[in-house]
C-alpha cells in the first residue's frame, strides 16, 4: 500500500481533493494525513503536495462559484439539503459570509458542511471573480498546509496508527461502521424532534390566506436573513421586513398583535 501511495500518490491526492470539494463524500482530511506522513519519511515531496493540493481544490470551488452565480438561491438550498445540517446550513453560512465576507473563504474548508456551500455563495452575491480566486486560494494553501504538515510533523505517530489498523483489520472496520451509524443516527433524531417541535406552531399559506380573508387581526413578519432578501426583495402584501439579526436582538420595530406570523425561506 505505501509503495502504492509512492508511485501514484499525487494523482490520487489530487482527484481526491478535486472529488471531495465538489461535495463527493470522500474524506479528504485521512489521506492529506498519511500523504504528509509519507513526506515526513521522505517518501514525497512536500511543497509538490501543497500544489497539488491547492491546484485541485480551486478548481472545485470555481464550478461551484459559477454555478451559484447563475443559478442562484435554488443550488445553495440544493447544496444544503444533502449536508448533515440542513435546517440551518443556508442561515448559518449566510451569517457567516455577511460577517466576514471573502475573507470566510479562507476557514470555509475547515468547517464541515460550509467548505461546499460558501463557494455558491460567493457566486450568488456577485463576488468579483478575481476576488473569490485570490481568498479561495489562500484559503485551499493554509487548508492543505494544515493537514499535510501534521502528518509530516507527526509522521511516525500515523505510521503507528496505519499499522495497528492494519492489524486489527475488519474490527477496526466494524467500530468505525458504529460509530458513524450512530452519529448519523443522533443527527436524525436531533432532526425528527426539531421538525415536529416547529410543526405545533405552524400555520400553512393556506390558512393564512383564509385567516386574511376572514379579516383576522394577523401581523405577518418576514425575517429573511438581509442576503436573501437583497436576493429576492418581495414579501407577502402587508408583510413587515424585519432581518433575522434584528428580530434575535429583540428589535422595538417588531410588531404586537393577538396573533404574529413569521417566514423565512
Amino acid at each position: 500500500m505505501t509503495e502504492f501511495l509512492v508511485q501514484h500518490g499525487s494523482l490520487i491526492l489530487f482527484l481526491w481533493i478535486f472529488f471531495n470539494q465538489l461535495g463527493v463524500p470522500v474524506p479528504a482530511i485521512p489521506y492529506m494525513l498519511a500523504a504528509g506522513a509519507l513526506a515526513g519519511l521522505g517518501r514525497l515531496d512536500l511543497g509538490l503536495l501543497v500544489m497539488i493540493s491547492v491546484v485541485a481544490a480551486v478548481p472545485a470551488d470555481l464550478l461551484w462559484y459559477e454555478i451559484g452565480r447563475r443559478r442562484g438561491v435554488a443550488v445553495i438550498r440544493f447544496v444544503c439539503k444533502i449536508s448533515l445540517e440542513p435546517d440551518s446550513c443556508v442561515r448559518d453560512t449566510e451569517r457567516r459570509f455577511a460577517r466576514h465576507g471573502a475573507s470566510s473563504l479562507v476557514l470555509s474548508k475547515f468547517i464541515p458542511g460550509i467548505e461546499t456551500v460558501a463557494p455558491p455563495l460567493a457566486g450568488l452575491f456577485r463576488m468579483r471573480r478575481s476576488r473569490f480566486l485570490l481568498f479561495d486560494a489562500l484559503g485551499a494553501l493554509l487548508w492543505s498546509s494544515v493537514f499535510l504538515g501534521l502528518g509530516y510533523v507527526f509522521h511516525d505517530q500515523v505510521d503507528r496508527i496505519v499499522r495497528e489498523a492494519a492489524r486489527l483489520g475488519g474490527w477496526l472496520l466494524a467500530i468505525l461502521s458504529i460509530i458513524l451509524v450512530a452519529y448519523l443516527g443522533w443527527k436524525f433524531w436531533r432532526r425528527r424532534r426539531f421538525l415536529r417541535e416547529l410543526r405545533i406552531a405552524r400555520i400553512t399559506p393556506e390558512e393564512l390566506r383564509a385567516k386574511l380573508d376572514a379579516g383576522e387581526d394577523i401581523e405577518i413578519v418576514d425575517v429573511r436573513h438581509s442576503l436573501d432578501f437583497e436576493a429576492e426583495p418581495f414579501t407577502i402584501p402587508g408583510a413587515t421586513y424585519i432581518s433575522v439579526e434584528q428580530f434575535e436582538e429583540g428589535h422595538e420595530e417588531v410588531p404586537r398583535a393577538p396573533e404574529v406570523v413569521l417566514y423565512c425561506n
